[in-house]
């Protein structure tokens, strides 16, 4: 509102040296904050048109502007970084078909913008053709889990970063504003935070300015804390916006009214505070006629109320009514809610829009172009926000009400985005009789918003709406189940690449509380497809959160469930999960389902993956945990075999959602094969794919731990020396994501990795990193007994034995490893661990304490353990590798004391 620019020399001196930065590629991310009202538009303005005046020919500097809205048919997905691109782009780029297109979707339809950065960004299309196939899958059966697809929000704001990172490169330093970030939407804020992390060296700068009057429920709250993060970070400084100094407003009345007493500064100044937009406000009631007898409302409030009562009623009311629609409002809305002729509505809200300072006409948002109504505006939010809260709390909700029923026209799921938002919209504002419908109308937009968008982060918030809503239903009332099952079962799918354990206070869902829930409401249905596809669910979460016991139990259950459905897709999804987690507790049995999974999977033509991707995830992950479960058995050329045909064929498809985990896999394999440097090459791959597509994640956490485990043994002093650092990453992610299957794997290997470098150290360094390392694996001994993770707990025992045989008590290294041996002969091979290992530290620790009759058995079990893994390569060169190069088995043969 204020458009007369005054002050800020200071903030406009920080903005003006970023240019100057860019000279050197030193590119800065610059936040300017302030409550509405403050002058942040008006700054970021007078920056673009100064920069652009004072640009020299030797020294090119562009402003590229964009502004996020809060109005109807908000939070379009990507649209900021579609208008970026835009003004980036050379001439010829801006086609006429990109014209037409960036259009549509800066303000309609949410599959838009997808569509316009898909013809720009290179790769992009394929990426997310793939993307929505997989999308429509999942969201489609609520079978196939979408881990598989919310990478591809993160590899796309992975490239379209790049592709405005490319695009400044290639032409003068850039200075990126965007207007209002508090109302970005989710999909551009994840673009905006590579951008942010990516600035070193870079000839761009980002400024940003955001309003400091969001709610702690409202999307600003995220906005805000990303913020903080890169503020602590130091990828970014705020500035703060306060009131304007006395002088300013002299300066500022001076414009506006020169004959103005030389007291009324003074007295704006006291009675505001400062605050620009309030100044403002103040000089449009004040008249000459004053003189210097200078009455002013105390109050923004008494300012609004001010001007409403210059209205009579029935155009109060219209204006009323307006306000709650929104900051933005449709005549035809208002004629509804006034119950008064649409004509005539039309023609008063004109004459208020010409006589008095409240609203102005403006363009209607996208999907109501066509819509036979006037669209007009409050001046200012804060005005709006005034008038609005005027009403009754009542009063409110009954028009939210109306509102949306006035709206609603036709099929829904067939209507504009925007059209559809503020549907939701009201009707979550519009009480008890409404819950079910935003309910479902938040359901409907979180499918689209996946399906449609690739917009996940959008789908979880509308899917939380949803589960709201539906709690606040009756019991009584039929929708009720309905409704949070599936708007569940969606929000877990979206969310699956993210879960955490139940004791992190890393926000998000309790995913287990809410599969439980919609067990529990399946149950209530009764419907067989419901209580088999919530079973599973819920085995999963138990998974992440309590661990495998829990977990096998109802993941048995699910495959019971799913026989009785008669739906062999069901079966054959359950069973590949089950034999997945029923390997990790015993080895032979998941070894056994998964075989039975691979007879079904080839018997049955109904189940060939072709382009199904439920099926095609479900076969991926299952020939995976087989190819590693025969490696567990001993079978290491069958094993290799399979798992370089897997990543093989994984690399050739568009989204390699699996490829980190058949990584990880072939990595241990080639390790326990004599091929460390092959492994090396696969660990870096699995990481560099999974940095690439951004965010953290459990798997890149684990293949992170195991290359430090490799370099750790690396006579290279700057290798070992990385290894610590790569280790300390790994843990770190391993708490971000703390997936309960992972976490005490990547325990283990943190405290292996530490016992190596123990083993080089001096005496006080090699203590410290020995006392560092036993914390470690007593704390994953512990947790294994909650958890029933018997194979990190039989590694832990180990690690515990070696270490103390390293700080010389002998007695306790023997009582740990006879420990450690007594769990693996009750429960036979484990996978990712090998027997041998456990038998020759065994032995080691026997020896140390004066067992040697002991030690020798134990020690020829071991070199039996490795004889018979030798005997089933069937490549005597291959054989040859793994008995002489693989330092365990090197160490075992040559033990013959």
């Amino acid at each position: 509102m204020l458009t007369d620019f005054v002050d800020r020399v200071d903030d406009m001196d920080r903005l003006r040296s970023l240019v100057a930065e860019l000279a050197q590629r030193q590119g800065r991310c610059l936040v300017v904050e302030g409550g509405p009202g403050m002058g942040k538009t008006a700054l970021l303005a007078e920056f673009a048109r100064r920069t652009a005046a004072d640009a020299a020919p030797d020294l090119p500097c562009r402003v590229v502007a964009t502004r996020c809205y809060a109005q109807i048919g908000s939070s379009l997905s990507y649209v900021p970084a579609v208008d970026i691109l835009y003004q980036l782009a050379t001439p010829a780029q801006r086609s006429p078909w990109w014209r037409r297109a960036l259009g549509q979707a800066g303000k309609t339809a949410i599959n838009s913008a997808p569509d316009v950065l898909s013809s720009i960004v290179p790769g992009l299309g394929a990426f997310w053709t793939a993307g929505r196939e997989i999308a429509a899958a999942a969201v489609n059966t609520t079978t196939a889990p979408l881990d598989s697809v919310m990478p591809v929000q993160l590899g796309t704001a992975v490239r379209v970063a790049e592709a405005i990172l490319d695009a400044a490169r290639s032409g003068p330093a850039t200075v990126v504003v965007v207007d209002d970030v508090q109302n970005i939407d989710p999909s551009s804020l994840m673009i905006i935070d590579r951008l942010v992390r990516g600035l070193q060296g870079q000839p761009l700068s980002l400024v940003l300015s955001y309003a400091r009057d969001a709610r702690p429920a409202s999307p600003a709250a995220a906005v805000e804390e990303l913020m903080d993060t890169w503020i602590a970070s130091r990828l970014a400084e705020r500035r703060s916006l306060g009131g304007l100094p006395t002088e300013a407003i002299a300066e500022l009345v001076r414009s506006r009214h020169p004959s103005a007493p030389a007291e009324l500064p003074g007295q704006l100044a006291e009675l505001t505070s400062g605050h620009p937009m309030f100044v403002s406000l103040c000089l449009d009631e004040w008249n000459a006629g004053n003189g210097a007898r200078i009455v002013l409302p105390p109050t923004l409030n008494r300012v609004v109320e001010n001007r409403l009562r210059a209205l009579d009623d029935p155009d109060r009311d219209l204006v009323v009514n307006g306000a709650a629609q929104g900051s933005v409002f449709l005549s035809r809305v208002v004629a509804e809610l006034a119950g008064r002729p649409h004509e005539l509505v039309m023609e008063r809200l004109r004459r208020i829009a010409a006589d008095h300072r409240l609203i102005v006409r403006q363009d209607p948002p996208a999907w109501a172009e066509h819509e036979p109504a006037d669209c007009y505006r409050f001046e200012h939010r804060a005005l709006w926000q005034v008038v609005y809260d005027l009403q009754t709390g009542e009063q409110r909700r009954s028009r939210h009400a109306r509102i949306a029923q006035a709206l609603s026209v036709g099929d829904p799921d067939q209507a504009p985005w925007g059209r559809r938002l503020e549907i939701a919209h009201h009707l979550d504002h519009a009480g008890p009789g409404s819950l079910a419908a935003s309910a479902q109308a938040h359901y409907r937009l979180a499918r689209s918003a996946a399906l449609d968008g690739l917009s996940f982060v959008e789908a979880e918030q509308h899917c939380e709406t949803a589960i709201t809503a539906a709690r606040d239903l009756p019991a009584d009332d039929t929708r009720r189940d309905e409704i949070l099952i599936t708007a569940i079962e969606l929000l877990l799918s979206l969310t699956e690449v993210r879960w955490r354990g139940q004791h992190q206070p890393a926000g998000g869902p309790d995913i287990d509380a809410l599969a439980a829930e919609a067990e529990q409401a399946a149950a209530r249905c009764g419907d067989r497809a419901l209580i088999a596809r919530t079973t599973l669910l819920r085995g999963k979460t138990l998974l992440a959160t309590q661990g495998l016991v829990p977990s096998l139990d109802k993941l048995r259950e699910a495959v019971e469930q799913a026989r009785r459905t008669s739906d062999p897709v069901a079966l054959f999804v359950a069973r590949v999960e089950y034999g997945r987690q029923l390997s990790k507790r015993d080895l032979a049995a998941g070894l056994a389902q998964l075989r039975e999974v691979e007879r079904m999977y080839a018997s049955d033509p109904g189940l060939d993956a072709g382009g199904d991707p439920v099926l095609q995830h479900a076969r991926n992950l299952a020939q995976m945990q087989l190819a590693i479960s025969l490696y567990d058995s001993g079978h290491l050329t069958d094993a290799l075999t399979r798992l370089q045909n897997c990543v093989e064929r994984l690399r050739g498809e568009v989204l390699c959602a699996e490829l980190p985990i058949a990584l990880n896999y072939l990595a241990q394999v080639h390790t326990a094969m004599g091929r460390p440097e092959a492994a090396e090459r696969v660990l870096r791959e699995a990481r560099d794919f999974e940095e690439r597509r951004g965010g953290d994640s459990g798997w890149h956490a684990y293949n992170t731990a195991l290359l430090a485990l490799l370099l750790s043994t690396d006579p290279d002093d700057d290798r070992r020396e990385q290894s610590r650092e790569l280790i300390e990453q790994a843990w770190l992610e391993t708490e971000n994501t703390w997936l309960a299957n992972l976490v005490p794997i990547v325990r283990n290997l943190y405290a292996e990795t530490l016992l190596n470098h123990a083993a080089l150290a001096a005496a006080r360094p090699r203590e410290e990193l020995l006392e560092q390392a036993v914390r470690l694996a007593v704390d994953t001994c512990v947790e294994t007994e909650q958890t029933g993770m018997v194979r990190s707990q039989i590694a832990a025992l180990v690690l515990r034995s070696r270490i103390h045989l390293g700080q010389g008590d002998t007695t306790a290294a023997r009582a740990l490893a006879q420990e450690a041996l007594r769990i693996l002969d009750r429960v036979g091979d484990m996978p990712a661990l090998r027997s041998e290992e456990v038998l020759f530290h065994t032995a080691r620790a026997l020896r140390a304490d004066g067992e040697d009759g002991a030690a020798r058995e134990t020690m020829e079990q071991a070199r039996a353990e490795v004889a018979r893994k030798a005997d089933r390569i069937h490549d005597a060169r291959v054989r040859e590798v793994y008995l002489r190069d693989v330092p365990l088995n090197r160490m075992i043969l040559a033990d013959r004391s």
